[in-house]
C-alpha cells in the first residue's frame, strides 16, 4: 500500500529506533512505579496519564522512524503529518503524560538555568515557530534533508522547542506558572498565527517547492539515509518520487500544506477551548467551589475529577 511494499520490515519499522522508544517507555515506569519514592512528594500516577504517556511515544515512533517516516521521504503530504504527529501531537501527550513530582525534580536539578528565558511565551513561540517556519524555505529543507547529521540535528533542535512552547500551555506546576486565562489564550491565537505564513508559501506555490520530492537524483540521495542500499539502486529501480506518488509533486505539496494547516488549527482549537473553559469557570468562582468541597463529595457527586 502506498508503495510500502517494495520496503523490508528493517526499512519500514527501525527496530533500533523501537527498541530505544521501548527502554525510554520501561524507564518511564521504573521512575513512577518502584523508583517513585526517591522523588520527594511523590505519588501514585493516574492511569490516563501513564496512558497519554504511552500514546506520545507510540506517535513519536510512528513519525519519527515507523511507516509514517517513510512515506514522509516519499510523498511531502505524508512529510508533513509526521511533523504534524511529531511536534503537534507527541509532545503535549509525553508531557502530559509526566507527573508532577518529576517535572519538579528535573527543574530542581536543570542544568540549563541561565537558559529558562526560552521558556518564556513569547520567545518559546517564536523559537519553535521560526525554526519550523525556517526548516520549510525550500533551499535549507532540501539541505537538510541531504545531510543526516543536520538532519537529526534540526529534528531534535524543533523536538526542544516545541517542547518549550507547550510548556506555557500544559506547565502543571502552579508556581512555574508564567501565564493564565487570557494570557493563554492569546498565547493560542499566536502559535496559530506564526505558523500561517510557511503553510501559505507551500499551498499556494505554483510549482513544487522542494527538489527532494521532485527531482529523482535528489530524492534518491535523501532515501539513502532512511533505507538500507546504494541511492543509485533505488534510483534505478523507482525511477524517482512519482512512482510512488498517488499526487503530482504540486497538489501533493499542497496537500501536505492544507494537512499540516488543519492539524495545526484543531488542535489548538480544541486547546483554545479547554482554556477558554477553565478560564470561564475560574472567573465565575466554579473552580474555588469545587476546591472548597471535600474530595469524598467530589467522588460521590456529579463533580468527580478524572
Amino acid at each position: 500500500m502506498l508503495g510500502l511494499e517494495y520496503f523490508s520490515f528493517v526499512d519500514l519499522w527501525s527496530p533500533l529506533f523501537l527498541a530505544v522508544m521501548l527502554l525510554l517507555v520501561a524507564g518511564y515506569f521504573v521512575l513512577i512505579g518502584p523508583l517513585a519514592e526517591w522523588f520527594p512528594g511523590s505519588t501514585s500516577v493516574r492511569l490516563w496519564r501513564r496512558g497519554l504517556f504511552v500514546c506520545g511515544m507510540i506517535f513519536l515512533y510512528l513519525a519519527q522512524g515507523g511507516p509514517v517516516s517513510l512515506l514522509g521521504h516519499l510523498m511531502f503530504s505524508f512529510h508533513m503529518v509526521s511533523m504534524a504527529l511529531s511536534y503537534l501531537v507527541a509532545v503535549p501527550l509525553i508531557m502530559l503524560g509526566i507527573p508532577d513530582f518529576i517535572w519538579r525534580a528535573a527543574l530542581r536539578v536543570n542544568p540549563l538555568q541561565r537558559l529558562s528565558f526560552l521558556a518564556r511565551p513569547i520567545v518559546a513561540a517564536l523559537l519553535f515557530n521560526g525554526l519550523f517556519s525556517l526548516y520549510h524555505i525550500p533551499v535549507v529543507h532540501d539541505y537538510v534533508m541531504l545531510h543526516f547529521a543536520v538532519h537529526r540535528s534540526y529534528y531534535a533542535v524543533l523536538f526542544l522547542t516545541s517542547a518549550l512552547m507547550w510548556w506555557t500551555l500544559i506547565n502543571p506546576l502552579p508556581e512555574h506558572k508564567m501565564v493564565d486565562g487570557l494570557g493563554k489564550i492569546g498565547f493560542i491565537f499566536l502559535n496559530m498565527v506564526l505558523l500561517t505564513p510557511a503553510c501559505g508559501l507551500i499551498i499556494f506555490a505554483d510549482h513544487p517547492l522542494y527538489a527532494t520530492y521532485s527531482d529523482p537524483d535528489t530524492w534518491a540521495r535523501a532515501m539513502g539515509y532512511c533505507v538500507a542500499g546504494n541511492p543509485a539502486a533505488l534510483l534505478q529501480a523507482f525511477g524517482g518520487p512519482t512512482f510512488f506518488g498517488i499526487m503530482s509533486p504540486k497538489v501533493d505539496q499542497q496537500v501536505g500544506g492544507i494537512a499540516m494547516k488543519f492539524i495545526q488549527e484543531f488542535i489548538f482549537a480544541s486547546m483554545l477551548a479547554y482554556v477558554f473553559y477553565h478560564w470561564y469557570k475560574k472567573e465565575n468562582g466554579q473552580e474555588d467551589a469545587e476546591a472548597s468541597m471535600p474530595s469524598s463529595e467530589l467522588e460521590g457527586g456529579r463533580l468527580t475529577r478524572v
